[in-house]
Order: C-alpha cells, then structure tokens, then sequence
C-alpha cells in the first residue's frame, strides 16, 4: 500500500507539474500577441510620421515650382515692357527688378534641389518602414492563428490532466493528500522528492540517521525536517526511462 501511495504520489506531482506548465502558458500566450501588437503599432506609427514629412514635402515642391513659373511669367513680361521703356530711369527700374527675380529663382533654385534630395530619402525611408509594417503585421497574423491553436490544444490537454489527477486523488487516502495539498500551496515544486543517500533531493541537505533507517523501512510516508517536503528513498520507485532507452534495454 506504501509503494502504491507514493507511485501515486510521484504520478500527481507530475500532472500538477504539467498542469502548472500549460496554465503558464495559457497566461503568457496572450503577452506574446501584445509584444507583437505594439511592434506593429510603433511601425505603422513611424511610417505614419515618414508619409506626413512626404506630403510636406511634395506640398513644397509643388508650391516652389508655382513660385517660380509665376516668376518666369513676370521675368518674361518685364524683358518685353523694357523695349517699350521711354527713359532710362524707367529702364535701370526694370533691370533692378529683373536682377531681383533672377537671384529670386536661384535660390528657389536651390530650395528646390534641397526638397527634392530630402523628398528622395522619404521615400526610400517609407519603402523600409512600409516593408517593416508588412512583416510585422504578417507575423501577427500568424502568431494570432499560431496562438489559437496552442490554447485550444492546450484546454484540452488540461481537461485531460484534470481527469488524470481526478483518478489520482481517489487512490490517496485523504489525509496524505490533504499533507500533498497543504505543502503544495506552500511550497514550489516539487512537493514529493527522494532521497538518495540520506540526503533529501528537495533541499539538498542530509535527513538525520534515524529518519532515513525509517524511511528505508517503507510504512508510511514521511516528511523532510528541513524543508518538509514528503519523501520517498529512491530505491522504492523504478526510474523513469524514455522510449529510447525502453528500446535499448530490450535489445
């Protein structure tokens, strides 16, 4: 009976492990989407910021290039009143107001090549944004599908392991799974550890002689004076072994 207890003991400790495990990553699953959803939202915020510097700029342009074909007009114009100009002074005003639309256009000249460069570096800027914003946003998608999955899988593994622990429980006696239940709200896992040489595998400290000859005897279950874990000698449980090694021991 001793044997089957802890047997069942070591089993419940597993499923709660796992229990524990998904319920994990049930809670953390959904801080994976947000992470995402704020990349996503800070490179749309970017690209949003680089498409209004575009339209800026293009506003710019467009009224520079306005401006100066206004100039080129009034340029044209005053080239034809001066050779219907009647005095000098009449004419040095118009070569003054020529000399001024011309230096005028230079430097809307300039002011143009310096918002055409800049206008350049937008758009190669909103082509790298943009491309960021896409992958991003593809990314999330495929976590939200991804995520969905793994939760659904994840639910269901968990209405399996309730079953499981549910089985376990009855086998217990109510007292020892009242003392499992009790270190388990206080203590991490694991709740349940061996004891291998006297020393007990949950703090790593040496139980005293006496405790260790009784639990070697195997008749009831015992705790850790130290951390007050239960415990078990190792010798009373077979150990666990993989699929694989089943395999090797066969051949």
């Amino acid at each position: 009976m001793y044997h089957k207890q802890i047997e069942q003991l070591v089993m419940l400790q597993r499923i709660d492990g796992e229990i524990l495990t998904l319920r994990t990553e049930l809670d953390n699953a959904p801080q994976e989407i947000q992470s995402l959803e704020k990349r996503h939202q800070d490179a749309e915020t970017a690209r949003n910021v680089v498409l209004e510097k575009l339209g800026y700029l293009t506003d710019q342009l467009k009224r520079l290039e306005n401006d100066m074909e206004e100039d080129h007009v009034r340029l044209r114009k005053s080239k034809s009143k001066m050779m219907m100009v009647g005095n000098s002074k009449e004419y040095h005003a118009m070569v003054r107001e020529m000399d001024n639309l011309e230096k005028l256009n230079r430097s809307r000249d300039e002011e143009k090549a310096a918002f055409a460069e800049e206008l350049e570096r937008q758009t190669s800027a909103e082509q790298e944004v943009t491309a960021k914003a896409e992958a991003v946003s593809k990314e999330l998608e495929v976590a939200r599908a991804g995520l969905d999955e793994r939760m659904q899988a994840a639910r269901k593994r968990l209405d399996v392991l309730a079953g499981q622990r549910k089985e376990a429980c009855k086998v217990l006696p109510p007292p020892i799974l009242s003392r499992y239940e009790f270190i388990r709200s206080r203590l991490p896992n694991p709740v349940i550890v061996s004891v291998d040489q006297g020393v007990c595998a949950g703090c790593n400290i040496s139980i005293p002689p006496q405790a260790f000859i009784e639990l070697q005897k195997g008749q009831q279950i015992l705790s850790c004076p130290n951390c007050q874990r239960l415990i078990f000698w190792v010798q009373h449980i077979a150990p666990q072994t993989t699929p694989e090694e089943g395999k090797d021991a066969k051949a």
